[in-house]
């Protein structure tokens, strides 16, 4: 295994509840109130869907993908949702910082360096910067074919991390720890408040299939995880291995990913977020200042490194 590059589980299309699109000569995301299941790929027009998407939508009474009928690839909660705090460079597109609330790793002038993360309220970098959650859920959507590929929900969103993690955490308590086999639906809900000015907040939510009971969908779970025992698939060796493989790199997305993400939910200040719909804090500067902006990101991360 190459050192330094971190292995995550294998992607095969993408689940978003927002677009990228083009105003006035900028690229700003703009938020739905639906799902889009993608490939990988793009045109000019933006990425291409996923034939899943028009299978599932087919079967919608108002044309809008609001649910998806999903598995998950592990039984361990935090395999299946990865959040943490991240800051990024947006000249470069390159992760400078990515904590969990106690320990952070940031790139320094030394290289990677380690230290406390008091999250991005209690830190002067992650706030003049634009820290802030950023969360990657893995699934398998019915119909997919391929049983370890998985689609990827990333969101910046903290009612869908806080949401998505309290389930997944509920679900693996509840089924005795065989979370892969329950039958779940990725649902789309919405809420208003004061921040959103009484408008819609669309966040992801994980719930058992329309129809399930918990002690039906617990008992088939326990029968399917049975079955993959008898038949010799190790879900133990697999997330060991996962777990290794992530942990091998320092940050999880790579150089090829990064500039979508940081178009989509670290775009310029004053952009709405794509999710949530609210205003960005401490978005990117104009151009001919972005540079000094970097050196002066690097410089404070460092000195912060030294503080601590």
């Amino acid at each position: 295994m190459i050192k330094g590059l971190a292995i995550t589980p294998p992607v095969i299309g993408r689940i978003s509840i927002g677009k990228v699109v083009e105003k006035n000569g900028k690229r700003l995301p703009e938020k739905d109130d639906s799902f889009t299941i993608t490939t990988q790929s793009q045109n000019k027009d933006g990425w291409l869907l996923h034939r899943l998407h028009q299978k599932l939508l087919d079967g919608t009474a108002n044309g809008k993908l609001r649910a998806i009928p999903v598995t998950l690839l592990f039984n361990t909660s935090d395999l299946n949702l990865r959040a943490d705090y991240s800051l990024f460079d947006r000249t470069t597109g390159r992760p400078v910082c990515v904590g969990n609330g106690e320990t952070a790793r940031g790139v320094t002038s030394e290289g990677i360096r380690e230290f406390p993360c008091p999250s991005p309220d209690g830190c002067e970098v992650g706030r003049k910067g634009g820290c802030k959650p950023y969360g990657r859920l893995n699934v398998r959507i019915d119909g997919q074919g391929d049983e370890l590929g998985s689609f990827i929900f990333r969101t910046t969103g903290f009612n869908s991390i806080r949401t998505l993690s309290a389930r997944l955490n509920y679900f693996e308590a509840v089924s005795g720890g065989q979370t892969r086999y329950l039958p779940l639906l990725l649902k789309l809900r919405a809420k208003s408040t004061t921040q959103s000015r009484r408008a819609p907040i669309y966040y992801v939510d994980l719930c058992l299939r329309d129809g399930m009971t918990l002690s039906a969908a617990v008992a088939q779970a326990k029968d399917a995880a049975a079955q993959d025992e008898s038949a010799g698939v190790a879900m133990e060796a697999l997330e060991t291995v996962a777990r290794q493989a992530i942990a091998n790199g320092a940050f999880e997305d790579g150089e090829e990913e990064v500039p979508a993400i940081v178009e989509e939910f670290f775009p310029e200040k004053g952009a709405i977020e794509a999710e949530t719909g609210e205003l960005l804090v401490g978005g990117s500067l104009v151009d001919g200042e972005q540079s000094a902006a970097s050196s002066s990101l690097a410089s404070k991360l460092e000195q912060k490194v030294e503080d601590s």
